[in-house]
This record gives C-alpha cells, sequence and structure tokens, in this order.
C-alpha cells in the first residue's frame, strides 16, 4: 500500500511515477474520490460536535425544568442526517479502498524507465554459454529415456500443466530442494515449514489481492475462505501481520520450502512444454524483515545467496535488473536471476529478488518501534532460493551427452547416495 500522506500531498509526483510501472494508471477519479469522504466526513463530525452540544443544553434544562422538546426533534434530526451521511460513506470508502489497494508500489527513482522487458539490464554474468558437439534435446525429449517425468498421468489426475516426477526425478527434486535450503539456513535463513493456504487478508497483504485474484487457486467451502498460495513469500509475508515488532528483532530471515501454485500457465507451444510453465511447482523461498535504512544491505545479500546456489550447481546464469515496465506489483527494485536452457535456446528466470521498502508492511500493518519509542514500517524483501522446476531444466539441458545422460552436479550427489549420473533406461 502506498502512503495515503504523499498521495494527497503531491499526486501529481505520484502518478508520474506510477506510470513508468502503468501506463493507464490515472489518479484523477481517486482524488476525486478522497476529496468527497473527506468533506462528508467534516460534516459527520460537524454533526456530531453539534448533537453533543444539543445533548448537553438538554441536561441543563432538564435539570431547570424547561421544556426540551423542540431541541430534542433537532437532535433526533441531526441523527437522522449523520446516519443518512454514514451509509452513503461506507460504499464510497469501499470503492476508495480497492482502487488505492489497486495501485502498484513506487519504483526507486534509479530504475531505468521502460514498458518493454527487453531493455532490462545485464548487471552480471557468470561462466559462458555450454557448447555441444553434437545434437543436444530439450528435458522433454531427455525424458522419453530417462523417465523422470510422467506429464501425461499428471494430466491424467489434474489436467495439463500438472506434472508427476517419478523415481530418479522425484529424488533429483528433493536433492535440489535440500541443497537449496542447507545454503539459505548456513546464510542465517531460519527455515519455517507454512500452511499453504492462506487467507484473503494475507495474500492482500502480500500484494496478491484483489489486483491478481483471478490468478490465484481458491478453496470452495462454506466454512473456509482460503486460497492455495502462489509463492511462500505470501504466508512468510504473514507470519507478523498487524504485529509491532522491537527494533532489536530486526532484521528476521526466513526461509521455507513450499509447493507454489498459479493459474497462470503462459502461452502454449514447443517451447512451454514439460516444466517450463506449471500450474504447480516447489520453491525455497527467501524472506525478510528490516529497518528501512538496511533494506537495500539485506537485498544484495539475499541476490548473493541465490546467486551461490546457481554457482555451486555451475551453471551460467545473468543477472537482469529489471526496468519499471517488467517490475511486479509490489516491487520497489527487481533483479531476476536467469539461467540458460540450451533446449528452448534463450534465457529463463529461476530466481526474482524484490525490494518490497514498505509497501506490504503498510497492507499488512508490520511495524516495529524502534529504541527511541517511534513506531515505523518495516521494510519487506523477497527473493526465490530458487524455484526448482527450470532449474531442474537447467540441470539436464546444460548436463546432458551424446548418449543421452546427464551428469549430476557434485554439490547434490551427496543427497542422492553418491549417485553421479542418470542413465536412459
Amino acid at each position: 500500500m502506498l502512503d495515503i500522506k504523499l498521495f494527497r500531498k503531491d499526486a501529481a509526483a505520484v502518478e508520474k511515477k506510477l506510470r513508468t510501472k502503468d501506463a493507464q494508471v490515472s489518479l484523477a477519479p481517486l482524488l476525486e474520490l478522497d476529496q468527497h469522504i473527506r468533506e462528508k466526513k467534516t460534516k459527520v463530525e460537524q454533526l456530531k460536535a453539534t448533537r453533543n452540544e444539543a445533548s448537553q443544553k438538554i441536561g441543563e434544562m432538564k435539570r431547570k425544568g424547561e421544556d426540551t422538546t423542540s431541541l430534542m426533534k433537532s437532535i433526533d434530526g441531526l441523527s437522522d442526517e449523520i446516519r443518512t451521511l454514514d451509509t452513503a460513506l461506507a460504499p464510497m470508502e469501499e470503492q476508495f479502498n480497492i482502487g488505492f489497494a489497486s495501485l502498484p508500489n513506487l519504483p526507486m527513482d534509479d530504475i531505468h524507465v521502460s514498458p518493454d522487458p527487453k531493455d532490462n539490464v545485464v548487471i552480471k554474468e557468470f561462466m559462458k554459454k555450454p557448447e555441444f558437439s553434437f545434437p543436444f534435446k530439450n528435458h522433454v525429449e531427455l525424458n522419453e529415456k530417462l523417465h523422470l517425468f510422467d506429464f501425461k498421468r499428471g494430466a491424467k489426475i489434474a489436467g495439463s500443466g500438472w506434472p508427476v516426477y517419478k523415481g530418479m526425478g522425484a529424488r533429483l527434486e528433493w536433492a535440489l530442494i535440500n541443497y537449496m535450503l542447507d545454503i539459505q539456513v548456513k546464510n542465517g535463513f531460519e527455515q519455517i515449514i507454512p500452511p499453504v493456504l492462506a487467507k484473503r487478508d494475507i495474500l492482500f497483504g502480500s500484494g496478491q489481492l484483489p489486483k491478481f485474484e483471478n490468478q490465484q487457486f481458491k478453496v470452495h467451502d462454506p466454512d473456509y475462505q482460503l486460497f492455495l498460495i502462489p509463492t511462500a513469500e505470501v504466508p512468510l509475508n504473514g507470519m507478523h501481520f498487524d504485529e509491532i515488532l522491537q527494533e532489536e528483532q530486526l532484521p528476521i530471515k526466513y526461509t521455507a520450502y513450499t509447493p507454489c501454485f498459479r493459474r497462470e500457465a503462459g502461452a502454449a507451444g514447443s517451447q512451454e512444454r514439460g516444466l517450463i510453465r506449471v500450474h504447480q511447482f516447489n520453491k525455497v523461498e527467501m524472506f525478510a524483515f528490516t529497518k528501512p535504512e538496511d533494506s537495500m544491505k539485506m537485498f544484495e545479500s539475499m541476490l548473493t545467496s541465490a546467486e551461490e546456489v546457481l554457482q555451486g550447481l555451475g551453471l551460467h546464469y545473468r543477472n537482469m535488473l529489471l526496468v519499471t515496465g517488467d517490475m511486479s506489483f509490489a516491487s520497489s527494485r527487481t533483479v531476476d536471476i536467469e539461467v540458460w536452457l540450451p533446449g528452448q535456446n534463450r534465457y529463463y528466470e529461476v530466481s526474482s529478488v524484490s525490494n518490497c521498502t514498505d509497501y506490504q508492511a503498510r497492507r499488512s500493518q508490520t511495524r516495529y518501534k524502534s529504541k527511541d519509542g517511534k513506531t515505523e514500517y518495516v521494510h519487506t524483501l523477497n527473493g526465490s532460493g530458487l524455484a526448482t522446476s527450470r532449474l531442474m531444466v537447467a540441470l539436464l539441458e546444460n548436463n546432458q551427452h551424446a548418449d543421452g545422460s546427464v551428469t549430476i552436479p557434485e554439490v547434490l550427489r551427496k543427497y542422492l547416495g553418491g549417485i553421479s549420473k542418470l542413465t536412459p533406461k
């Protein structure tokens, strides 16, 4: 949530920055609605003050034995007018709150302004693209002989976009998850196992609702109003919903493995087959609560932690500082880490590290009390550490051999009983 004081103080500047993320943003309707609401609230307060004065006068008149009939009627009229205004205010405030909550976070001042992801800035590269002396295969083709995933039976169970991992595919997936958790815990993140279902206000707090409700999976149950989480960012942000932390508790660093669920599955086609875009995928998430002045230091630390995963796996990747138009809704600064997938002949994101400043904290009312007693909003940061589905694709496609076998990175072998290679059956 944006700071409403800034919205009211300098709406033109706020609108200009918001339009760098969404060119369709217009604050005029919200400003007009806000003005009407404030005018009506002022009127209500005036009427209540008048009513209170009249009530006091009635008390004095009664003590003197004077007739209060006329004044009582005027109070009844004031009460009716107040009720009418309150009734009119309720839908106006609801409309404003929905509109205001649908505004994205402001990008930081140094972020390049562009609506086109092609203008994202490469700020780092690690290793080089692999070169093959044989006709290489994509992961779907490799799977025909390795039998790691069963896409047909997954579709039988839940429809397309819900893969089944089996045999060494399932074991390699768990090896990746354990490897990544070990790195994040080593780097000072406390491991959490959160619920994979969350209430509406928790999704609102992280910025998933109301704008992206049509991308969420909901539980249709008369007793529960819950959503399947699209990322562990949602419950981790909700860990301190409506809390006031103490300054000495900060920073708080969490990591969690969860399955993630998203309705949006991208375009169909040969490049989007298999594990590239799915409705359910596994992810290790990093999340942090910090003091505002410490959030950029934490951002760099989380980015380094995500990179450590890929460096240990020996995969070529690049870091992309996203332009304003490609940043997520709640983010003020984002760097995507993209790995090279030979079978798709392109880079794909496997991690996204974002500084959301105080945007999620305002929505979640997560604050901290400084040592001088002042209460302020924390800054929140999130980052994939990492998402496994595309990482699995990267491992298979970048480490393949001419016979269809795949070398397993050394850092994963201890989780697999020493197995060093996947061999076609």
